[in-house]
C-alpha cells in the first residue's frame, strides 16, 4: 500500500482537486511514486512540488523536472512528462520497449485502467531525478 503524503503547496492541491476523481487517484499514485523514489535514491535531496504549465511538477537541484497531468482532450489517459531536450524518454524506450506507451520524446502515457509497472517506472523517475549528475554518462544501465 502506498502511503500518500500531504500536498503542502495549495496551488498544486487545487489542480489535483480539479481532475476527474478516477484520474485524480491515478495521478496521486504517480505523485507518491516520485516522492518515494526521491527518498530512496541517493543524492536526490529535496524535491520541490510546484506548478509548471499548470501541472504538478517535481524539481530537484540535480535532476530534470518531472510533470504529471491529464488533458480533457484525452479523458481516459494521464501522463508523466519529462524534459524533451533530454534523452530520458529515448532511453526508457530503449530499455523498456513495449512496457510503456510513449508520447514522442516527452512522456510516458497511461490509460486509466493500466496496471502501473511500479519498479520500472521508479527506475525512470530515478533517472530523471538524478539526470544532471548522470547526463554525461551512458544511460542504458538505468
Amino acid at each position: 500500500m502506498i502511503h500518500m503524503s500531504a500536498i503542502k503547496n495549495t496551488k498544486v492541491e487545487e489542480v489535483f482537486e480539479q481532475y476527474p476523481k478516477q484520474i485524480q487517484s491515478r495521478l496521486l499514485i504517480l505523485r507518491q511514486l516520485i516522492l518515494d523514489t526521491a527518498i530512496e535514491t541517493e543524492g536526490v535531496g529535496h524535491v520541490d512540488e510546484t506548478l509548471k504549465w499548470g501541472e504538478p511538477s517535481y524539481i530537484t537541484k540535480k535532476g530534470s523536472t518531472i510533470r504529471i497531468g491529464w488533458k480533457p482532450s484525452s479523458p481516459d489517459h494521464y501522463a508523466m512528462y519529462f524534459n524533451c531536450n533530454t534523452k530520458l524518454v529515448d532511453t526508457f524506450k530503449e530499455v523498456y520497449r513495449e512496457l510503456f506507451h510513449y508520447e514522442g520524446n516527452r512522456a510516458i502515457v497511461f490509460a486509466e485502467n493500466d496496471e502501473i509497472p511500479v519498479d520500472e517506472l521508479k527506475q525512470c523517475i530515478a533517472s530523471a531525478l538524478t539526470y544532471h549528475t548522470r547526463k554525461h554518462l551512458p544511460m542504458l544501465g538505468i
